[in-house]
């Protein structure tokens, strides 16, 4: 079931308007997608904020704008890199029997016997794209790691089955690794060389 979004529908998109929402703690925002034209949003930033932490950045949400319900998943944002705060939203409309794709998170379940062998890990793969019915999109993909061990690798093909999604990944390409351990090299020293007279050889003494 959709958890309910408040949005409030933007008439304008002047940048002096999207000043004054930020200054009040809302986010600008755009609604686009199934059944709805690009229609110009804003939303509460802590609501926001709550409400993805509560149901997952995957969650479909339900708006009302113009008095029609819509179903909606949070599909990008921006951030501002120097005051860590959201500056806009897009808001992607969808019908609830098509399936549609999202990035999801891969997270390392177990502990890998290699790494306690010396090995370092390493994870390539972060985020792979997946296909679903809206209500059905994960959070996360798990992917056991506890019978790696050094030299070993999982790939695309490693990530678990599930019925209710599809992975869009190309087959085979490495996601996670635990390599050897660099070997420490020796420090090298290099000996002065003996000095030469100033005349580049000695000199018989002057009587």
């Amino acid at each position: 079931m959709a958890t309910t979004l408040e949005v409030q529908k933007r008439e304008t998109t002047q940048h002096s308007e999207v000043t004054k929402l930020r200054s009040e703690g809302k986010v600008p925002g755009i609604i686009y997608g199934y059944k709805s034209e690009n229609v110009p949003v804003s939303v509460d930033s802590l609501e926001l904020i709550k409400a993805v932490r509560d149901n997952g950045r995957n969650a479909v949400f339900s708006v009302t704008v113009d008095g029609k319900k819509l179903n909606v998943l949070l599909h990008e944002y921006q951030v501002d890199p120097l005051k860590d705060v959201l500056v806009h939203v897009d808001l992607l409309a969808v019908d609830m029997n098509e399936e549609v794709e999202t990035d999801v998170r891969v997270v390392l379940v177990g502990d890998a016997p290699g790494v306690k062998a010396g090995g370092v890990l390493q994870q390539i793969i972060h985020d792979v794209k997946v296909s679903a019915t809206p209500e059905k999109l994960p959070e996360t993909i798990e992917l056991d790691i506890s019978s790696l061990e050094i030299g070993d690798v999982l790939t695309t093909n490693d990530l678990p089955n599930n019925k209710d999604y599809v992975v869009q990944a190309e087959e085979e390409e490495t996601v996670v690794t635990v390599s050897a351990p660099r070997a420490e090299e020796e420090p090298t020293t290099t000996e002065a060389p003996e000095p030469e007279a100033v005349h580049g050889k000695d000199e018989e003494p002057v009587e």
